[in-house]
């Protein structure tokens, strides 16, 4: 049974790029916004004041970059404590994370691959599992891009489903993501989205990538939305209902009424999906 979802309609990634724009006059057309923790956790001045105001107007979800869930150094309690405490003081509706790991002893400042087997799931778990315990609430993971696969035991969907269940929590479902890796790894995207557990999804990550060839593909979110990633979507609509979706763009960033024209586009694709 599908549970209550902690946002609806169409969001934007927030970036700095925009938030004066954004802070003066918040459009209508954009339902919530996303930001990573880490990038405003200790903002202050001009752009930390700007991000208060639009906290206690908007509703707002954040998405991690550095918690290193699968990662072998030990868990960051006191980062999360200090994310606690950042998602209670602005309201934030919703935490997400990266079901990756990026550092050891440090940062890699890049997302990598868990190892597909039932070691890595137990592990991986185990530390969602405290993560919740620390935050006091519920967070999903997000299926991430991968362009090797080392130690791997298990199929992709296998292994993501198994730490949903084994963790007992949600999941973002990154429809590019989902689309680079099919392309990558040489699956099939709508069989794989057959298979992902529908009362687990809570909402939905759409972007861009760069194409490096026919068969290979970078996760950027650098450019726009292309039409089989739009085509995947309106298959994850059918399946899962009209879940919220948000617009990643983190670089080479366009005006603000360009973005609007693609979160425009998420609509009429939610919309088609439910009328069809």
């Amino acid at each position: 049974m599908q549970r209550p979802l902690p946002v609806t309609g169409v969001g934007l990634g927030l970036r700095r790029d925009f938030i004066g724009e954004i802070a003066a006059a918040p459009p209508a057309h954009i339902d919530f916004y996303e930001v990573a923790p880490e990038n405003w956790m200790r903002i202050g001045g001009r752009q930390g004041r700007q991000f208060r105001s639009l906290t206690e107007r908007c509703p707002f979800i954040c998405h991690g970059l550095s918690l290193s869930l699968g990662g072998p150094a030990p868990l960051d309690e006191a980062f999360l404590l200090e994310l606690r405490q950042f998602l209670d003081h602005h309201r934030i509706r919703y935490y997400s994370e990266h079901l990756s790991y990026c550092g050891d002893d440090g940062h890699l400042y890049d997302l990598m691959p868990i190892p597909f087997t039932a070691e890595a799931v137990r592990y991986t778990a185990a530390r969602i599992r405290r993560t919740q315990e620390i935050l006091e609430r519920r967070i999903a993971v997000e299926n991430v891009s991968y362009y090797a696969a080392p130690g791997q035991e298990m199929d992709e969907i296998d292994f993501l489903a198994a730490v949903l269940a084994e963790a007992d929590c949600d999941l973002l479902l990154d429809v590019n993501n989902l689309y680079v890796n099919s392309v990558n790894q040489g699956y099939s995207a709508p069989e794989f989205l057959g298979r992902v557990p529908v009362d687990r999804v809570v909402y939905l990550h759409v972007a861009g990538h760069y194409v490096e060839a026919d068969d290979f593909l970078v996760d950027t979110h650098g450019a726009a939305v292309i039409d089989p990633v739009w085509s995947l979507l309106r298959q994850a609509c059918h399946r899962f209902g009209t879940l919220p979706t948000l617009l990643e763009r983190d670089f080479n960033i366009p005006p603000l009424p360009v973005l609007l024209q693609e979160l425009e586009q998420i609509r009429r694709v939610q919309h088609e999906a439910i009328h069809e």
